[in-house]
């Protein structure tokens, strides 16, 4: 939502009630005036409290951004470190297991042989 249809709507919104009030109240007019008077000065102050609110809010958002993009490529580049030095270090292992799965492939075929040859004889 648009910070400007925000406050247009709150403007709006604000603008009803004032009238709503006026035409619903049996003050005389120099009530009314001191009311519409106190009323349009309280709105001032919340419409300048919201305004405030709204640039700490994109304030925020700004800086959030600037940090995010400074710090999203160092914790990729980190992660990607980590992979590969895990990649590294078990890299020795994998290189076992293989060769150790070679081995008992051979086995495995060596026994199946030696199997057959015993069941033929």
């Amino acid at each position: 939502m648009k910070a400007s249809t925000f406050l247009a709507g709150l403007l709006a919104g604000s603008v009803t009630a004032a009238v709503t009030v006026l035409f619903s109240t049996p003050q005389t007019g120099s009530e009314i005036r001191s009311t519409v008077k106190g009323a349009s000065t309280d709105m001032k102050h919340k419409l300048s409290d919201v305004k405030g609110r709204i640039a700490e809010l994109k304030n925020s958002i700004t800086h959030m951004t600037k940090e995010a993009s400074e710090l999203v490529p160092d914790a990729v580049n980190g992660i990607k470190g980590s992979i590969e030095q895990w990649q590294l270090s078990t890299d020795s292992n994998r290189l076992k297991l293989e060769k150790e799965l070679s081995a008992i492939q051979t086995s495995l075929a060596e026994l199946e042989q030696s199997i057959a040859e015993q069941q033929k004889s």
